[in-house]
């Protein structure tokens, strides 16, 4: 009879075939949902302890309940759900996309903000590696005024910079008294900001800049030249030649269209650089990336710190805006000559101004 039963004489659709697809629809959502979940608690994890072992422990199962769970032959339990959503501050209106004007971002309040230019590039090296280990990563990223990044190739720069964001910022009670001056880095500090710069360097990435590019920077050491909080006010010239050195070698990079680190060779294949400059001013910085399994959002936050997000709809948003602003924008790496120097030779003069506003201003009191 096909798809139809007789019962009394009178023939009726198989309801039951109907009930069976739309069972098994709901149960290929709510093993999508859940496999999602996991994927949640394993990037917030970040390898510290197994699977088996932090959810065991949360919902009370044996490492095979846990693993039938995350392989998707055993649903979570209504009450599961809630422990482990609250446990590691799960959206689940983000998750099953219940209101989407709505966004959950992730942000570390400064109050609670342990400082320590060390700890800075912890957090900095341990995102980049989990970018890193995802299938076909690519960045793309809209510079702000600084591209800490890129800046990890002169760590004297963004040891300024961290100290000026801490000091006047964030106004850490021990740099209060302090004066900005040379000292060297610990090993340690160093070893992870260079370990942060390869890993960035091995990503591939599209970088938009704007005709602003550095000016902030320029202006912060230029400030505290003037307010006196240099410890040798000489110092403040020593940072603008970092300065100008960084841009020669950012210029070079985009020349080629690599990242590779300062002083060395450019690799023959990878660290693909593509950049673009656009001539309106970038607002914020931010830093969507994405791969063949998943995607994500850094968007600048209280100057130096940053929010983060994963909610889909909010990222292909972001992601449409980007791809817009690139395509009316001008590519500068590899192509465009004459429009990459013009660009480059602008951000180094801007760099003199301001050395020789020091210049004169050191040599008259």
């Amino acid at each position: 009879m096909g798809n139809h039963i007789v019962n009394n004489g009178v023939m009726h659709t198989k309801k039951i075939d109907l009930y069976v697809y739309f069972s098994c629809k709901a149960l290929d959502m709510q093993q999508d949902h859940q496999k999602e979940i996991f994927e949640i608690i394993k990037r917030k994890n970040n390898g510290k302890d197994s699977l088996a072992n932090i959810v065991g422990d949360i919902l009370s199962l044996s490492h095979d309940a846990v693993y039938r769970r995350y392989r998707g032959e055993t649903l979570l339990t209504i009450y599961e759900l809630e422990k482990l959503c609250k446990h590691f501050e799960i959206s689940l209106d983000s998750l099953f996309e219940i209101n989407k004007t709505k966004t959950i971002f992730e942000f570390q309040p400064i109050n609670e903000y342990d400082f320590s230019m060390n700890l800075y590039l912890q957090k900095m090296r341990d995102s980049l590696l989990y970018i890193k280990e995802q299938k076909n990563p690519l960045m793309i990223v809209l510079v702000n005024n600084i591209p800490i990044l890129q800046l990890l190739n002169y760590p004297h720069l963004v040891r300024f910079k961290l100290f000026f964001w801490a000091k006047t910022h964030l106004q850490v009670k021990e740099y209060r008294n302090e004066k900005f001056k040379y000292d060297k880095f610990v090993p340690e500090t160093f070893k992870t900001g260079q370990e942060a710069l390869k890993i960035y360097n091995s990503i591939p990435s599209k970088e938009i800049l704007d005709p602003d590019f550095l000016r902030g920077f320029a202006r912060e050491i230029y400030f505290y030249f003037q307010s006196g909080q240099f410890e040798d006010p000489s110092y403040a010239l020593y940072l603008l030649d970092l300065l100008d050195r960084f841009i020669d070698h950012l210029h070079a990079q985009v020349t080629v269209g690599k990242k590779f680190v300062s002083n060395t060779e450019p690799p023959a294949s990878g660290n693909d650089f593509e950049v673009f400059y656009s001539e309106t001013l970038n607002g914020t910085t931010n830093v969507l990336f994405s791969s063949d399994d998943f995607q994500g959002l850094y968007i600048g936050h209280n100057i130096m710190n940053s929010l983060y997000t994963n909610d889909k709809l909010y990222i292909e948003d972001s992601l449409k805006v980007l791809n817009k602003q690139m395509a009316i924008s001008s590519i500068i790496s590899v192509v465009n000559e004459k429009q990459r120097n013009i660009y480059f030779s602008t951000i180094k003069r801007m760099v003199d101004s301001f050395r020789e506003k020091i210049k004169s201003e050191m040599f008259t009191h």
